[in-house]
Formats: C-alpha cells, structure tokens, sequence
C-alpha cells in the first residue's frame, strides 16, 4: 500500500500532486474488486462523518467505502440532532470525535471550516465539501471517470456548464485539471454566475487555458466532456434570482447530436431539469458511473490515509 498520503488530511484536491493522484487512481482500480465483497483493510478503525449540509451521494459513498473496508462509521448526517443545537461549538464537537475515530469526514457551508477542523483534530481531516470552492472527493471521482474513460487527462478539452460562481465541484475540478498538461477549459454561464475570479487567477497562474462563454453552441464540436452543473438553489440570496436562471441551460438530444463524437456528458449530481431523462439512454451519458466510481475512489483514499 502506498505510505504517501499516511496520516495526511486532504482539504484541497490541489493537496495531492500529479503522481499522488495517479497512486491513488491506481489503488482505486485494485478496490473496484472489493466495492462488493470487501476486505478487513481497515478493521477496527472507525470514520466519524460531521455533515452539516445536505449530502447522499458523499455521505453514502464515505459511508459505504469503510464498511467495504472492515472498519466502522459514527456521527450525524443532521445537526440538529447533535448537540451543536445547544450552543456547542464546532471546535468543541470536532475536539470529540477526534478521541472518537481514526479519520474524520466534514461538509460545511462556510469555506474555511475543513482547513479548521484540521487544525484542531489530531486524525486526519477529509473535506466532503465546504462553502463554494472545494469538494476534492468529489473532484477524484470526477478526474477518475475521465481517466477511466480516455485513458488519460491530459490534453482533454473540458466544458464547465451552468452556475460556476456557486458550485463547488466546479471549481474544485478547475484546481484538479491544473495537475495536467494541455487541458483546456471552457467555463459556459450566465453572466452573473460565472466562475469566481480566485479561480481564474490560479488557472492562469498554473498555465490552464481557459474560454468563458455565456454560450456552449459553437464548441459542441471541440469538447470531449460537458461538465453539468445544478443552479445552486439554497445559495440564491433572493429566490426571485433562481428561477430567473432556471432552465438557462439544458442539455438536449439535438446538442449531442452536433457534439464531438466520444464527447462524454458528467454531472455531480443530483440534477434538477438541465439533464432531461431521456440523455440518460445516449452513449454521451457517464453520470451514473460517476457517481458509482465515488466508492472506490474513496475506499483508495481512505486506505491511504488510514491504512
């Protein structure tokens, strides 16, 4: 196994480096045999889940990869039935489970809580997504599919659609893709939703070429994956402005039918109107299997850092 991330916690995908990434996408493919029968890998160690946001899939598949490993989970998936409804405060509660568990899983709201927790625990700290910037999980999953998919990350040109301001994933993949050579981005939103500025500087910084768009029309023919985003709906100030960009952008058998062939459609999922049913029967559909891949994407990550 390898002892590179041993101990390491993991707040930013920019946290690991390209070869990194590679072990552990080599160790994810030994642990696709396991995803069902398991192993003992991890027995006797227990993973203490703090989510403070709505998750499934995260959650779910954190949840799942330990028990696949032998090991044991504790904590909540609501924090109203912890004690932080109290008054108790989160360095407190991670303070707790840090006595509790040999690697602790956090999704928050606020950026900056992970890098937080990991300050004050003593295990390792794996960040399930805080405030809009970084999901790295999320973001391994993702990088792997395309791995899996193309054989390689390099030189793939990648499209980014709908709500980049907010969503996480998004900007969480624009810091992966950075660990590559020749990967080209083309961020497509409203205008008002449009990916953050910090992230556009690190992209530039790291020689990432980038297009943004408030259009994907005219690059159907050029792109190898069409990245889907959801309006982040709970992250809308005013109401009134979700539904001003609801439906702004919809993937239709006609646009696949104009795109590049090979040209895979992702999605972080879940998906509200912007992937209709029907794209899930189209050979462009890879969403399901990317959300299965989060298992054994994770049981790799959990056993490098655990194990």
């Amino acid at each position: 196994m390898d002892e590179a991330l041993k101990g390491r916690d993991l707040i930013s995908v920019l946290d690991l480096s390209g070869s990194e990434l590679d072990a552990l996408f080599g160790i994810a493919d030994e642990m696709k045999k396991y995803a069902k029968s398991g192993t003992d890998l991890l027995k006797n160690r227990v993973l203490a889940t703090l989510f403070f946001e709505p998750s499934t899939r995260t959650r779910l598949s954190f949840e799942t990869a330990m028990i696949r490993l032998g090991g044991n989970v504790v904590g909540f998936a609501d924090p109203s039935t912890s004690r932080m409804t109290t008054g108790e405060t989160l360095a407190d509660t991670i303070r707790m489970l840090d006595s509790y568990s040999n690697v602790i899983v956090m999704r928050h709201r606020i950026e900056g809580s992970a890098r937080l927790a990991a300050e004050i625990a003593t295990v390792p700290v794996l960040n399930a997504g805080d405030g809009s910037q970084h999901h790295p999980t999320q973001t391994l999953t993702d990088l792997y599919l395309m791995r899996s998919e193309f054989g390689h990350i390099d030189q793939l040109k990648i499209a980014i659609l709908g709500d980049l301001k907010q969503t996480r994933s998004a900007s969480s993949l624009c810091f992966g893709v950075s660990r590559y050579k020749g990967v080209k981005l083309y961020l497509i939103s409203p205008e008002p939703l449009k990916m953050k500025q910090e992230v556009k500087d690190y992209l530039e910084k790291s020689g990432i070429e980038y297009i943004e768009s408030t259009t994907l029309d005219q690059y159907l023919g050029d792109i190898d994956v069409l990245y889907v985003t959801r309006l982040q709906k709970e992250r809308f100030a005013d109401p009134s402005d979700y539904e001003k960009y609801r439906g702004s952008y919809i993937v239709t058998t006609e646009m696949l039918q104009r795109a590049k062939k090979g040209m895979i459609v992702m999605h972080h999922l879940p998906r509200i109107d912007e992937i209709p049913l029907e794209i899930d029967y189209t050979p462009n559909a890879r969403y399901f299997e990317q959300a299965a891949n989060g298992l054994p994407v994770r049981m790799a990550l959990l056993s490098m850092i655990v194990g």
